[in-house]
């Protein structure tokens, strides 16, 4: 087995890069001095603020000393039978086996498509982070993310797989001449409590508005891009010198979700990563065969890797209707098989395949300046690694023909279920059946929903603005009055303090009150607190409205969905599916 360009001599055995320190007891990877190095560059030379900065995890037990010893304070790797070898003391001469690791932890950080694999697991990067580090390319956010992800909230992290032919081998395929379009784009939300996460893909070709976008330059001065109105999603990315940031901006007037984060992949990545794992195993339901993208498969199962795995992301003639909905099925069925083989044991337990991904992962990746070093993606990686996979949803923002194309090339959105989508990541409801949640769910709407209801001339109740737009306790007074019949309703103007979300707080005898004025306003359980009453203008108790960020207007539900859409399509991650 062959060093891989990971900076081993040809005679040194993979598995033996990982050795016994005899300080810690704990076995370490070992990558030098003792052989010499390939085109793999080492880690840069620490700080000046660095250099005297004791080592982390690891202090001398007392009365212990160490001895003074050039670079690494671990023993050499063995070599080969027939190879000179010294024997070192207190080793013995077999192989060391590698501990089961209690986490199981692996580096796995990618761009676009691929960054996926950042769900199998979390991210260690115990060993030559600063080359890493320098592997990993970053562009800025231009002030369209919210700032980078926190660890207390839910995650969106933007992936794009884009259609520019860099690369070696990438040039004959389709269009060589591309600026990098935004060819395949997935909103990734993992819930806050990181039970459940859905994977939202865009289509390409659908038709939607681009902002315009503050653009850094090369020489880091700022350019408004300018918008444009009714275009393929695509040139978000690319069309007259858009970054990923404006891809960004335009995911956000679209589905109203604001991404922390992005991540950009090109080709190379589906290879690089494919080959890293040792190959990916597919289904297809039926014999494929797409000169476009040069796949040809029988029917059955097949493990792929390299130029195969990226032929087969890129088919789309061979599979379903021929368009680019049919190939982001294929897609997400291939990012499943991907995340299973990373969460295998086959893949967690090779020492040789955790570099290997981190050398492929590290450097097919672009990111955004919030996301910029081993580090954070390591916090990252972690937090996304809490996910079990069988509640990993993929779905696709639902869509129809362009109605205005006799020959249909594009798609617009399904205005009926769209909206309900978008509403359950923005409110972080779960595509999959997340038992604990839906029973906390059911407990609220159950104790605070059902029950008789007053009639709406008996339903006091005090408005007031808790962050809303200006002007929406007045609004929601004269619904109420005028159309709803909620006669003995007041305007008390602005809230002490701004709310996130819209709350009705009552007294116990006021609950057939508050159940009214919950239906008619579509509030959810959650959003009814039961305390006080207060006194109105008339000197009678009244229950207290508040509208906070999450108010829409008068007569627009604040309840989220509680499961999809009918009709919607989706897929978990811990599902085999044959593509057909």
């Amino acid at each position: 087995m062959d060093a891989q360009g990971r900076g081993r001599a040809d005679d040194i055995d993979p598995a033996d890069q990982w050795v016994l320190n005899p300080d810690t007891g704990e076995y370490e990877l070992r990558l030098g001095p003792s052989a010499p190095q390939s085109g793999v560059p080492a880690p840069r030379r620490p700080r000046p603020s660095e250099e005297a900065r004791p080592a982390r995890g690891r202090t001398d037990a007392p009365g212990r000393s160490r001895p003074e010893t050039p670079g690494r304070a671990v023993p050499p790797p063995r070599r080969r039978r027939g190879a000179p070898e010294e024997p070192l003391p207190g080793r013995r001469g077999r192989r060391p086996v590698k501990r089961a690791s209690k986490s199981k932890k692996v580096l796995l950080w990618t761009g676009g498509t691929m960054a996926f694999v950042l769900v199998a697991g979390a991210g260690a990067a115990y060993f030559y982070i600063e080359h890493l580090n320098d592997n990993i390319a970053s562009v800025s956010d231009d002030g369209a993310s919210t700032g980078g992800f926190q660890k207390d909230k839910a995650i969106n992290i933007l992936l794009i797989g884009t259609d520019k032919r860099t690369g070696k081998g990438n040039g004959s395929y389709g269009d060589a001449g591309s600026v990098g379009h935004a060819d395949t784009t997935i909103l990734l939300h993992v819930s806050k409590d990181r039970s459940n996460a859905t994977a939202l893909s865009i289509p390409r070709d659908l038709i939607t508005d681009v902002p315009d976008c503050p653009t850094t330059q090369e020489d880091g001065t700022q350019k408004v891009i300018p918008g444009t109105r009714q275009v393929r999603f695509n040139t978000s990315l690319g069309q007259d010198g858009r970054t990923p940031s404006c891809t960004m901006r335009t995911v956000t007037e679209l589905t109203g979700v604001k991404p922390d984060n992005f991540m950009v992949a090109d080709f190379n990545a589906v290879k690089t990563l494919t080959s890293a794992v040792g190959g990916v195993e597919v289904c297809v339901g039926k014999d494929l065969d797409d000169p476009d993208s040069h796949l040809k498969l029988s029917k059955g199962t097949h493990t792929i890797e390299g130029e195969q795995a990226l032929a087969f992301v890129r088919t789309r003639h061979a599979v379903g209707f021929g368009g680019d909905l049919s190939r982001i099925g294929l897609q997400q069925q291939f990012l499943s098989a991907l995340m299973r083989k990373l969460k295998s044991n086959d893949t967690l337990t090779s020492p040789s395949k955790m570099l290997d991904l981190a050398e492929a992962g590290t450097k097919a990746l672009t990111v955004d300046s919030q996301l910029d070093s081993i580090g954070k993606l390591k916090d990252l990686g972690l937090e996304l690694g809490k996910l079990n996979t069988k509640n990993l949803t993929f779905t696709t923002i639902p869509v129809i023909d362009n109605p205005t194309e006799k020959v249909k090339a594009t798609v617009v959105l399904n205005e009926s279920t769209a909206p309900k989508v978008f509403d359950m990541i923005r409110n972080d409801v779960s595509f999959t059946a997340v038992k604990e949640q839906k029973k906390k769910e059911a407990a609220a709407v159950a104790a605070r929903l059902k029950g008789t209801k007053a009639p709406a001339s008996e339903v006091r109740v005090r408005i007031l603005n808790g962050g809303a737009v200006a002007g929406s306790a007045q609004e929601t007074l004269s619904w109420l009055q005028n159309e709803e019949g909620v006669t003995k309703s007041e305007n008390a103007g602005n809230a002490p303090a701004p709310l996130a979300k819209t709350t009705l707080e009552y007294a116990p005898d006021q609950a057939d009150q508050a159940r009214r004025l919950a239906d008619l306003m579509g509030l959810p359980g959650s959003a009814m607190k039961p305390g006080e009453s207060v006194t109105n203008d008339q000197g009678l108790p009244a229950m207290t409205l508040t509208l906070g960020k999450d108010f829409e207007g008068a007569g627009v539900s604040l309840t989220a969905p509680s499961k999809a859409p009918e009709g919607v399509q989706k897929s978990t991650a811990d599902k085999v599916q044959c593509a057909k």
